[in-house]
């Protein structure tokens, strides 16, 4: 009988995701509660945007700064752990061997099982090194392009998600109404933001999406109750 092809789709772009979320979802609450707290203090839309814009600047550039930092601490990091397995794999072959057999054991392996395997990482030492980076210190090879691709992603999404609790105040020229229209475009946009975050994390995207909108909502009412009691 002719067999139906098994087909694994599985999501392969959990880099991008989390930087998409990083930024975005600082996007979305910084400038929101900074708009917002702007809009207990003062009554001009020109201060609020020109505020506003300037986090959104220096916000995308420290946070873009952060992503491209933290990608390559961790190259350097697995970097650093592959040039000590190479000459523990050349200079300590017997306690590295007992790690592997340790490892497969740990998966069910028996002393017999793990000799063919322990021989074939002798003749092939790459082998053996990128078996200890994955299964004994948990590390893969980070792509030596993340650093620049996740600054870029980070501070962008930051850019786009900081305008959208900007823009009605550049559309109208009360601080009122302009606080107004933010809330209710910031709030449906975080909801919005934290149900495809669930639906991509794996968490349920209904409580994502309160969750996300429930803590943007409580930044910005506090920076508002602040600003209206120093003012």
């Amino acid at each position: 009988m002719p067999q139906t092809p098994h087909l694994e789709r599985h999501f392969t772009a959990g880099e991008l995701v989390r930087d998409v979320v990083i930024g975005m979802s600082d996007g979305l609450t910084v400038p929101f509660a900074l708009a917002a707290g702007l809009s207990g203090a003062v009554g001009s839309t020109g201060i609020i945007v020109t505020a506003g814009l300037a986090e959104i600047a220096a916000g995308s550039i420290a946070m873009g700064l952060g992503g491209y930092l933290a990608a390559r601490s961790d190259a350097e990091h697995y970097a650093r752990e592959r040039t000590r397995e190479e000459l523990e794999v050349r200079g300590k072959p017997v306690e590295e061997a007992a790690e592997v057999r340790e490892v497969l054991q740990s998966y069910g392996l028996t002393a017999e099982e793990c000799t063919p395997i322990l021989d074939a990482f002798q003749r092939r030492p790459e082998a053996w090194v990128d078996f200890m980076m994955r299964f004994e210190l948990g590390l893969e090879k980070p792509d030596p392009r993340r650093a620049l691709a996740s600054a870029v992603t980070i501070a962008g999404a930051y850019i786009a998600g900081g305008f959208i609790p900007l823009g009605p105040y550049v559309l109208t020229s009360s601080a009122s109404t302009g606080l107004t229209w933010s809330v209710a475009v910031t709030l449906l946009a975080l909801a919005l933001f934290g149900y495809v975050k669930g639906h991509f994390t794996g968490t349920q995207p209904v409580r994502s999406a309160l969750q996300t909108a429930l803590i943007g909502g409580l930044a910005a009412a506090a920076a508002f109750a602040i600003a209206r009691a120093i003012a």
